[in-house]
């Protein structure tokens, strides 16, 4: 076997949106692999016989998403762009029969089409697109409300989001929601009559949302009565009378947990179901294989039970809900992290990813364990992967503080090696049990790969993920605590040859940590903040992120919002450091790199900045295949000049 090469991450395969048909004995799934000579991923969906594990169907794509069964089970619909040319926006609709033939296209739309779903009566789809207000000026944009425009679409100031009903056989489209509203979950009812939808219905308070039932016989659209919160994707209850749902009430603000939450239709009364537990039921730990393509996992339910995940540390697996008693129990439960999961009887079929490898399709049947496909087995019969070793250790207030240790991939016992410490974005996000090509090639290239879950991380308590008004205080403690820990703990650790790396969050960490001590010898920022004002006035989340994490606003906590930019402390830095930023990155702007790079530079620090054209803000989990490939080999150089060279 050799060491993993940075042109490896092209041979990878992302599997993914496993779908169980109605009649539980089949399963579609996506998988989305880098196309080198695009410069692009091919999406393709698959469908497998659960009972012999035969290939029934397979797209040619190039980009075939979202598979969903009818009720029948006798059709798929998925989303692509066949008949379309590069850069052309917007997508379609296809069906494609199971006892065969050529997929129909029932729609074209440059507007997009958004989680279509079929009516229980097989004939209706139900789907959300844009929709734009009023004329617009390419040349020049008159605005009047923020955010001017969101990470990964680019300006939404004139656009909203609405749903749509389409009938499969005579193609006439329903638009059944208007108004200055922007619909976020939509589900038909079991019966197919009603349609649940979760809007915002004030875009200066984009985290609320509200619960809407369309009456389809009547027409008539009645608005439930509850707190305005956070509502992720839904589901009804057999009987009709409850929609249950993933939902945050924000009561502390950005770091309180997303819970599973149900609400009576009738008496709209709402009821959080797994709050008690502690944990958060949206998926937080970092996996950079996942590709372009990522789908909302809702609550699953079956035979009076709900199935969910959990983030707990670094696991993110499965759970249920007794309806009727309350009693949560595991389900699947591990050192790994399930991506999606669909359950019909007794089968539940998942993907789940290791640290050691990438997503699969899994069935869980009898309290056996099948794996279903093997699409990256080649790959990882060739190259060496590396495990990690869990840490912990308790922090100087008392708290305990997990992490994982990687060794390089030749490591040779009594030898001492460079270190890279990984800081994670969020901050609210997690590292743990999952693959990470990132870390998996600086330590085939000879580097001892650091990462821990600090303050402000997701998977732990509320009262652990809130550094509300503290950023640069407890969490940086934490990193530099762990240093004195793994340099005591790790022998073959070189202390004077350390790197300190991270993206969104981390990348505000990277910058702060280098205004605080020359510890490191060099850092690499992604896509970071430097100055909150900034992040406040230019970005999509701004104006309501700052203020919640930082706290008050410039004009009546200015010293603070300071006094916590690191573009404040420049003047202190010492640390070689190389600025990466994508400039279509609506969560932090550029100038949030340009401000850094030129204070640096201006400063007289050693400082690089490296700019990608185009890439949102996630550009080096989702970016074109060239542009990760890129980013890494920059990376590695830059730590490669400053840790292993010697002066």
């Amino acid at each position: 076997m050799r060491s993993l090469k940075i042109e490896d991450y092209n041979r990878f395969t992302s599997v993914c949106d496993p779908q169980i048909s109605p009649d539980g004995k089949r399963v579609a799934f996506v998988t989305i692999k880098p196309e080198i000579q695009e410069n692009n991923y091919k999406a393709r969906i698959w469908v497998i016989n659960l009972d012999n594990g035969e290939i029934e169907l397979t797209t040619n794509g190039p980009m075939d998403t979202w598979p969903r069964w009818s009720q029948d089970g006798k059709k798929l619909l998925f989303l692509s762009r066949r008949t379309m040319k590069e850069g052309e926006p917007g997508n379609e609709l296809w069906i494609q029969q199971l006892n065969g033939g050529e997929p129909r296209l029932i729609i074209k739309s440059r507007n997009g089409i958004m989680q279509p779903s079929w009516n229980p009566d097989n004939r209706h789809i139900l789907y959300k697109s844009t929709v734009i207000r009023g004329e617009l000026d390419q040349e020049a944009r008159l605005i009047d409300k923020i955010p001017i425009w969101f990470d990964g679409i680019g300006f939404t100031h004139h656009i909203n989001t609405h749903l749509f009903q389409i009938d499969i056989y005579s193609n006439e489209i329903e638009q059944l929601t208007s108004g200055d509203i922007n619909i976020v979950e939509a589900k038909y009812s079991n019966d197919g009559k009603k349609i649940a939808y979760a809007a915002t219905t004030n875009y200066m308070e984009p985290r609320k949302q509200y619960l809407h039932i369309i009456n389809l016989e009547t027409k008539e659209t009645i608005k439930l009565k509850h707190m305005g919160m956070g509502i992720g994707p839904l589901t009804w209850c057999p009987h009709g009378k409850r929609i249950i749902f993933r939902g945050n009430d924000y009561k502390r603000g950005y770091p309180t947990h997303e819970c599973i939450w149900q609400i009576n239709i009738e008496t709209e009364e709402l009821e959080n179901l797994t709050g008690k537990t502690g944990y958060q039921t949206n998926h937080s730990i970092y996996y950079d294989l996942r590709g372009p393509y990522q789908v909302p996992q809702p609550p699953i339910i079956e035979n009076e039970e709900i199935y969910f995940t959990q983030t707990r540390g670094g696991r993110h697996n499965i759970y249920k809900i007794n309806m009727k008693t309350r009693e949560i129990k595991e389900v699947i439960t591990g050192d790994f992290v399930i991506e999606n999961f669909q359950v019909k009887g007794n089968k539940i079929v998942y993907t789940k990813v290791t640290e050691k490898t990438p997503a699969e399709i899994y069935m869980w049947e009898d309290g056996l364990e099948k794996k279903l496909t093997s699409f990256n087995d080649e790959i990882l019969r060739e190259v060496k992967v590396q495990g990690h070793e869990r840490f912990q250790f308790k922090a100087s207030d008392g708290a305990d503080i997990e992490g994982w240790i990687m060794k390089p991939t030749e490591y040779k016992e009594g030898e001492k090696y460079p270190t890279i410490i990984f800081i994670h974005g969020g901050p609210k996000s997690t590292f743990g049990y999952a693959f990470m090509f990132e870390h998996q090639i600086c330590a085939a290239n000879g580097y001892v790969v650091v990462y821990a879950n600090i303050r402000g991380s997701g998977g732990y308590s509320e009262e652990f993920a809130d550094i509300r008004g503290k950023y640069g205080e407890r969490d940086y403690q934490d990193i530099m605590e762990m240093i004195e820990y793994i340099t005591r703990e790790y022998n073959y650790i070189d202390e004077e040859k350390m790197g300190v790396t991270g993206i969104s969050y981390g990348g505000y960490m990277t910058n702060w940590i280098i205004t605080q001590t020359n510890k490191f010898k060099a850092a690499v920022s992604l896509n970071g903040i430097s100055c909150w004002l900034a992040e406040f006035g230019t970005t999509d989340i701004g104006f309501h992120f700052v203020p919640d994490q930082i706290g008050g606003d410039w004009w009546s906590n200015r010293e603070e919002w300071i006094k916590r930019s690191p573009i404040t402390h420049a003047n202190k830095v010492q640390t070689p450091i190389l600025i990466i930023h994508s400039m279509e990155d609506y969560r932090c702007y550029l100038d949030q790199a340009l401000l850094f790079y030129t204070a640096l530079k201006y400063l007289g620090k050693e400082a690089k900045l490296l700019l990608f054209t185009s890439g949102s803000h996630v550009f080096s989990r989702s970016g074109k295949p060239n542009h990760r490939i890129k980013r890494l080999k920059h990376m590695l150089e830059w730590f490669n000049q400053h840790l292993k060279q010697k002066p």
